[in-house]
């Protein structure tokens, strides 16, 4: 139903289910991260039996806040913290182990528990080395002036062994330990040769890898054969929720300004194993205005001013990182191609609260290059030199929003701006964050 007649929306924290979805429900984002996927995940996930994550590593951040407590996730699915859903590391994520138990240590001492028996990891999925964590960085000291802005955690180079065919995933870790041996012996020789100053201690490696061999054996499964098994069972709710987002995508985003995954709809299905046929929602989750870490085109990048403003009242700091973000309006010409991409069939609107003190609010409706209107998203970094954006400007609404659970409560010209992001991108709003916190969330019927 349309955000115009659903006037009377309902808090999720009003009822045990925020939702009933049998089969599989996706949560992307919409726009260059840090939309506030966390969130929408963690809201869905008390109604989910599992929740899988099927692409990318520890490069992204999830941040879930529950009563005063930050859960801060980069590798495990938000879903870790609640004890009804099994969580699945799918094949298409590459999985850095020490990072992993790092993350799990820092969030057992905020109160996660009995995670060993909640999540399962791909026996397909690659294994993210420190020294590809050092090539990543060697490899963005290489390209001068060229910087992509990389997390330095390895993404991009795990993906390149497996693209080469030399990778080693968590089945040779588990399987056979002297197999993996030389075949970690064979990867660290290949990058070293190709790397001169890159340094590797490969028995104080091999050691290492042995004991988490031993700690993460009981949960390594076929997950393709397990989610198989999920699907087969119609009552059981699937949830899986991306990493990075849409336009990071790197066949779909502002390359090569983008990540080294596909972090669209796609993902889903190679990354898991999960057949198109069984895909029944996919949201799109919105920042209420838009934001992106370092290089690389923004044609709704505000002005210094603007761009303080959004990024001190956001915090607009990374998750794993700590990078300040650019800040600027929504775009809807990247909303409208990101739609086109994934088919989303609703949309989470996040952090509407941050536009809470402006005089008025805008939205990028259309590019412009040389007077002449683009009908296509532009493709290349170059593409985008010399593009105007054309606004539409809103009155703000200068009012507190973060009190209010039902759309009725929102001001009336914040109303209006959610009603006109709807318009624009003809896809209904199921949600609207205004807050930190899981239960500050307005759910339209």
């Amino acid at each position: 139903m349309a955000a115009t007649s659903a006037l009377n929306g309902v808090s999720p924290a009003s009822s045990q289910k925020t939702q009933d979805f049998n089969g599989v429900t996706v949560v992307l984002g919409a726009q260059w991260g840090d939309e506030g996927k966390g969130k929408i995940v963690d809201l869905l996930a008390t109604s989910a039996d599992v929740v899988c994550r099927c692409q990318g590593g520890n490069n992204a951040g999830h941040t879930v806040v529950v009563g005063d407590t930050a859960y801060d996730f980069h590798l495990l699915p938000s879903g870790i913290i609640h004890k009804e859903s099994i969580s699945v590391l799918g094949n298409g994520v590459v999985i850095h182990l020490p990072g992993l138990f790092d993350e799990i240590q820092k969030n057992e001492a905020k109160g996660l528990t009995g995670w060993q028996q909640r999540l399962l990891i791909s026996s397909q999925a690659h294994l993210v080395f420190d020294f590809h964590q050092q090539v990543d960085g060697l490899q963005e000291s290489l390209r001068g002036k060229q910087l992509i802005g990389t997390t330095k955690k390895g993404i991009g180079p795990t993906y390149s062994s497996k693209a080469t065919r030399n990778g080693i995933r968590v089945i040779d870790l588990v399987h056979d330990f002297d197999v993996f041996a030389e075949k970690y012996k064979n990867l660290a020789s290949y990058f070293m040769k190709r790397y001169p100053d890159l340094a590797i201690d490969i028995e104080k490696d091999l050691k290492t890898y042995k004991d988490y061999s031993n700690t993460i054996r009981p949960m390594v499964v076929d997950t393709v054969t397990f989610m198989h098994k999920q699907l087969q069972d119609k009552s059981k709710r699937i949830l899986i929720e991306g990493a990075n987002a849409t336009m990071l995508d790197i066949d779909f985003g502002t390359y090569p300004m983008v990540t080294s995954s596909n972090c669209s709809v796609g993902s889903v299905c190679t990354g898991l194993g999960v057949p198109p046929r069984h895909l029944k929602e996919i949201y799109g989750v919105v920042k209420a205005y838009l934001t992106r870490v370092g290089s690389g085109c923004f044609p709704t990048e505000a002005e210094p001013a603007i761009d303080l403003e959004l990024r001190t009242r956001g915090a607009e700091f990374g998750v794993t990182t700590g990078r300040p973000r650019r800040c600027g309006w929504l775009d809807m010409v990247m909303l409208r191609y990101a739609n086109m991409v994934n088919g989303f069939t609703g949309i989470a609107i996040t952090k509407l609260d941050i536009l809470d003190t402006f005089t008025e609010v805008k939205i990028g409706v259309a590019y412009k290059k040389n007077g002449v209107l683009l009908e296509e998203f532009p493709s290349s970094q170059e593409a985008f030199q010399g593009i105007e954006v054309e606004y539409l400007t809103l009155p703000g609404w200068q009012s507190p929003t973060d009190h209010c659970r039902k759309f009725s409560e929102l001001p009336s010209n914040a109303q209006a701006y959610v009603r006109t992001i709807e318009k624009l991108l003809s896809v209904p709003v199921k949600w609207i964050g205004v807050g930190k916190d899981r239960s500050s969330v307005i759910q339209l019927d």
